[in-house]
């Protein structure tokens, strides 16, 4: 029993249980007020977009004013911006993110359709990235200095700083039709599922590879920059003087402790990877979330827009708050404070 400053006995565990809960509790919080400006920024934005959406939906057609005012009336962008914000914030509480002005479906069926492609692409990719970024800094910083460190490092530098649509690019040109260069299948597929899987497969490789390029740069930076603070600790020294071989004193050692920070760079980068994802599916026409939305800010589609920045901005908040959970579990050091 530990005895509080007022003179009462506490248990030990006590203090460590609400310190925990304050924990979460201020983490689910600040994910709570960040959507809630996600929300009010998503509805303020994306009707700042030059463009008339009953314009473009009744363009090449002979539409009297009648026709434009009630069409106006029945999407209801006649009202009120305040009555606009009610009715979509009511909407989303419903789980209801409204109709699509160009296509006329709920928005929400139509993310559901496409939230699939975007998963297996980012996610294809992220975990290649990351099995890819960790391996090479790890033999990059334990090689500091020699070829493969100045190679590794200077590669991942130049793909860090090139532009996904414009590498996309350049892969398309390379490849010169090695590769599917639209879509996710082929217009003709045969019924065998093996056959669907491998079809998939063979128009996955270019997007996935583009967004590879750039995603395995950071996390491959971000391991060897940790490593390197870490091979001068004086706990490796002592695994050292204890006998151990370098390859053990890396892998048991130094490599968990450099760990840390590269955990919450993937978790931190996946949100951001999906929302990332608009200029990869654009040049393939990979048909996710991406796409989606570059069709929806051609409209422009208000109520698609909004739902898809809602679900983007979501990914990128949740995987926020798992990192920051997830670093209090790895790290003790935040634990203690």
């Amino acid at each position: 029993m530990v005895t509080s400053s007022w003179g009462e006995e506490t248990a030990p565990g006590s203090r460590g249980g609400s310190g925990l809960v304050r924990f979460v509790a201020g983490k689910l919080g600040g994910a709570l007020a960040s959507f809630a400006l996600v929300v009010v920024l998503g509805f303020l934005l994306f009707r700042m977009i030059p463009g008339d959406p009953v314009a473009t939906m009744t363009r090449n057609r002979p539409t009297s004013p009648e026709q434009l005012a009630a069409l106006r009336e029945r999407l209801g962008v006649d009202e009120p911006v305040a009555r606009q914000f009610a009715d979509y914030v009511l909407g989303l509480l419903t789980g209801d993110l409204g109709v699509s002005y160009v296509y006329n479906r709920p928005v929400a069926a139509m993310i559901g359709e496409r939230l699939w492609p975007t998963v297996l692409l980012v996610g294809t990719a992220t975990v290649l990235a990351v099995v890819l970024g960790l391996w090479l800094g790890v033999r990059a910083a334990w090689r500091r200095g020699g070829v493969f460190d100045r190679v590794s490092t200077g590669v991942a530098l130049t793909l860090w700083s090139v532009p996904q649509f414009w590498l996309g690019l350049l892969l398309l040109i390379a490849t010169q039709g090695l590769f599917p260069s639209r879509g996710m299948r082929s217009p003709v597929v045969p019924d065998d599922p093996v056959a669907q899987v491998l079809d998939v497969a063979h128009h996955l490789v270019l997007p996935c590879v583009t967004l590879l390029a750039v995603v395995y740069a950071q996390y491959m930076l971000v391991m060897r920059s940790s490593l390197l603070e870490e091979m001068g600790s004086d706990y490796l020294t002592t695994a050292r003087a204890k006998g151990l071989r370098e390859d053990l004193v890396r892998r048991r050692h130094a490599v968990p402790n450099a760990l840390l920070p590269t955990v919450t760079l993937v978790f931190l980068q996946f949100g951001m990877v999906v929302s990332g994802t608009v200029t990869v599916e654009t040049v393939f026409s990979w048909p996710g979330l991406g796409l989606l939305t570059y069709e929806a800010l051609r409209g422009p589609d208000l109520p698609l827009l909004q739902g898809v920045f809602v679900v983007l901005a979501s990914s990128v908040l949740v995987m926020n708050l798992v990192a920051e959970l997830l670093y209090r579990v790895l790290d003790p050091r935040v634990r203690e404070s």
